[in-house]
């Protein structure tokens, strides 16, 4: 079962700032307010190819509940580890080439992968209708979920007890969360609750790249920086208390 969400927006900046933005979005809850759920992030690689002058960066993050809540109710402990407060690791690559004017990402979460992958690419890109007089960007999002989840419990039963399993399904029974849904149903349900949590995630990060770029508009990059460097140093002075 695949379950995807595309969504268009523009940003009322230039391509470089939006660039900027999207690359100190995660720096500071000071600086974005929506980033709070952003425990740390790392940069694991970055470099400019020499050829195609095109920077190349991989960064990992680790966000507080990546699964929706609906989803982490309705799973047994035996799956999610059982634990009230969840955190994921998600990989983020991305390149940027400035001359010809786009930026392509691509974030996927790496924890809960059996239970639920989502795969969010966004591509920034300058508008064909470009003026210097309305400098703008556009970004296309498409989110993909999967959930291999039902698959996994159909394997873990076993021929005979699927075979039981459905034939119980079939007759009505109610077994459980999961024999009433079936293997098609608990994977349905559960890229149906994550694409909503997501599709209201997403309308929170524009928020927060707005902010970002406003605060890049008002007070400068000088400033941001600084914030940026100040959220490093208390970061690094909890780790070693």
């Amino acid at each position: 079962m695949v379950l995807t969400h595309t969504t268009n927006h523009s940003y009322s900046h230039p391509f470089p700032a939006v660039t900027l933005a999207y690359f100190l979005r995660y720096c500071s809850p000071h600086l974005n307010p929506f980033a709070s759920h952003v425990i740390s992030s790392d940069t694991l690689s970055c470099y400019v190819d020499p050829e195609t002058g095109r920077l190349h960066t991989t960064r990992i993050h680790l966000k507080k509940s990546r699964l929706p809540p609906a989803v982490m109710k309705l799973l047994p402990a035996s799956l999610t580890g059982g634990a009230a407060d969840k955190a994921s690791y998600i990989l983020e690559t991305s390149v940027v080439d400035m001359r010809e004017g786009w930026l392509a990402s691509e974030s996927r979460n790496l924890n809960y992968v059996g239970i639920l992958s989502v795969v969010e690419r966004q591509l920034y890109t300058v508008p064909k209708t470009f003026s210097a007089s309305t400098e703008s960007t556009d970004v296309e999002t498409k989110v993909v979920f999967r959930s291999r989840l039902g698959e996994r419990i159909r394997d873990r039963l076993g021929q005979v007890q699927a075979q039981a399993h459905a034939e119980a399904e079939a007759a009505g029974s109610a077994g459980g969360w999961f024999a009433r849904l079936g293997a098609k149903g608990i994977q349905r349900s559960i890229e149906s609750l994550a694409s909503t949590k997501t599709l209201d995630q997403l309308g929170k990060s524009r928020e927060g790249m707005r902010i970002v770029l406003e605060r890049l508009r008002q007070t400068g990059i000088n400033r941001v920086l600084e914030l940026r460097k100040m959220a490093r140093e208390r970061a690094f002075d909890g780790a070693a208390a």
